[in-house]
């Protein structure tokens, strides 16, 4: 293991908003999406990061940024950084800016696993306890439904992190939404070869991330998707997929000692299992990682059996399991599973 490296593990961040003016611009079906590019800078300054490429279709614009993704629908932003970014920096002017559009936080999520190089993160994010207390200060006083809890597992190294609160009208999650959130370390030295860029490679950050997608298989985790890719130099790799309404996001630190991918979906509950079961399938066997952890949020307390059933088949075991209730989020279960063959 190295001392200290790039920072694989990210920080995920989604705040809810709602619109209590009848002539708010939510009723154009814009809401957030009205941000305007300076502001969006702004939040990004805050966080230390920047936007190398961006998408949009009718639901959302994805953005890919120098440290992850950033999803913007009109009334919900899913900001997602690794390396040493201050996530938790975005919360005031992302809430000052909605305000701007009559829109009011309502909801907000934080989770992260636990990170490879904790000591080289800066305030607010050096402990959990530390963040909690600033997205407490920062969030306003209607969010009065709040819950922080660290899920464990047998390995300390593979803890999930949640933080999450409510309004008094927000506080029970009522949609169908199911989040996925995939973390892998370990992952095969012949496949993460794939992610760097070739020596005296001219290739721009957007061919050669194209490059990739088609090279490592990317690009038939979800065939129906619009890929937006990027390339790192002299090595890493991201990627937002657009299907309709829903985004799925894969980010790869590919350095030997601490090569970490992720990957990120959203779907429904009602779903066919099948195709979940191939969906996270084709995702893990693009890095084929010895270990993988993995959080489901949703409103049912069932979806999470599929997790199990498309790691099996690739040799991967469970090792841990712990189930937990959010206000405003839901159920959130967290697994973790590990190659037998790298025990």
């Amino acid at each position: 293991m190295a001392v200290s490296g790039f920072e694989g593990f990210e920080k995920r961040l989604e705040l809810h908003f709602f619109g209590d003016d009848p002539l708010s611009n939510i009723n154009n079906n814009m809401g957030l999406r009205l941000l305007d590019f300076e502001s969006i800078e702004q939040v990004l300054r805050a966080v230390q990061c920047t936007v190398v490429s961006a998408v949009g279709n009718h639901f959302f614009d994805a953005y890919v940024l120098s440290e992850s993704s950033m999803f913007v629908y009109p009334t919900k932003i899913i900001i997602k950084t690794c390396g040493t970014t201050q996530l938790l920096k975005s919360v005031r002017p992302l809430t000052h800016f909605a305000n701007k559009l009559n829109l009011k936080l309502c909801g907000c999520r934080y989770t992260r696993g636990s990170f490879i190089f904790p000591k080289s993160q800066p305030f607010p994010h050096t402990n959990f306890k530390e963040e909690v207390i600033y997205i407490e200060e920062n969030l306003p006083k209607n969010l009065v439904y709040r819950k922080a809890a660290v899920m464990p597992s047998k390995n300390p190294c593979y803890s999930w992190h949640v933080f999450a609160a409510g309004d008094q009208n927000h506080r029970k999650k009522s949609n169908s939404d199911v989040t996925f959130e995939i973390c892998m370390t370990e992952l095969d030295r012949h496949l993460a070869r794939k992610f760097y860029k070739k020596a005296g490679d001219c290739k721009t950050g957007d061919s050669a991330g194209k490059e990739m997608t088609v090279l490592t298989g990317i690009d038939d985790i979800n065939p129906r998707a619009f890929i937006c890719d990027f390339a790192f130099d002299p090595c890493g790799y991201s990627m937002n997929g657009i299907d309709g309404d829903r985004y799925s996001t894969i980010h790869v630190t590919p350095e030997d000692g601490y090569s970490y991918a992720s990957f990120e979906c959203v779907g429904s509950v009602y779903d066919d299992d099948v195709d979940i079961i191939e969906t996270l399938k084709k995702a893990v066997q693009v890095f084929k990682p010895a270990t993988v952890s993995v959080s489901t949020t949703s409103n049912s307390r069932e979806v999470w059996t599929t997790v199990a059933r498309a790691m099996e088949p690739l040799g991967l075991k469970c090792r841990t399991f712990a189930m937990d209730e959010f206000p405003a989020a839901g159920t959130v279960v967290f697994q973790t599973f590990m190659a037998a063959r790298r025990k």
